[in-house]
């Protein structure tokens, strides 16, 4: 039988894999910037490897892989401009819309806190009309996502005390993430879009939930 969640004092969410799904936003600029730099495509991506990490260490793997590891910082920029002059963007995942606009009537603080770039989930977060205010990025931590900065970050932000920090539920897809919420002694939710249940319980998501849209239909049971 699964354990009883108590009622979050913040909620916090990783955006990729969680709020919206932006592997294909992102493959397509890794692969148009790699062909641009290197004059060959990317033939696939390591998820295991690398999924919830800095884009400062996926663009070192592929400047590894391509034989140019001094390349990583260029490749990097690259990506980026890529990435943020679309104009198409992400998939938003199920229960986005509901869970938010349900934690902003209840008052109860709430963000996005990524490992991706600020821009990009900033544009994102505007192009979807999303009603999420505070939003951080890749620039704004010293160390990403496993460390806890990330989080610890936008709780402050938010307002929500270091006491209530175990309240804090924390919306993760990757092990990466939930090491960080974990770290920052937060409580990580387990959301199902990469990994399976077995294995985000094993990284230590207190729940795991298919998706946003069942972790609402259980918060508002609350």
């Amino acid at each position: 039988m699964k354990p009883s969640l108590p009622m979050p004092t913040g909620v916090l969410f990783d955006f990729d894999g969680v709020i919206v799904d932006s592997f294909q936003s992102h493959f397509n600029a890794w692969n148009t910037a790699h062909k641009e730099l290197f004059s060959q495509e990317i033939s696939h991506f390591p998820h295991e490897k690398l999924s919830g990490k800095s884009p400062h260490i996926i663009a070192q793997h592929f400047c590894d892989e391509a034989g140019f590891p001094e390349k990583a910082s260029e490749l990097f920029l690259k990506k980026g401009e890529c990435l943020h002059n679309s104009t198409t963007p992400p998939d938003l995942l199920p229960g986005v819309r509901e869970i938010q606009e349900f934690l902003a009537s209840k008052e109860t603080p709430h963000g996005i806190a990524s490992n991706a770039t600020r821009a990009f989930v900033k544009n994102s977060v505007a192009q979807l009309a999303l009603g999420f205010t505070t939003c951080f990025g890749l620039e704004d931590y010293k160390k990403p996502k496993p460390a806890p900065e990330a989080y610890i970050t936008l709780a402050t932000a938010l307002g929500i005390s270091k006491e209530d920090y175990k309240s804090t539920w924390v919306f993760e897809d990757s092990i990466t993430g939930t090491q960080s919420a974990l770290k920052a002694g937060m409580l990580p939710i387990g959301i199902l879009t990469m990994n399976s249940e077995e294995k985000m319980l094993a990284a230590g998501s207190a729940y795991c939930f298919p998706t946003l849209l069942e972790a609402y239909q259980y918060l508002i049971q609350l």
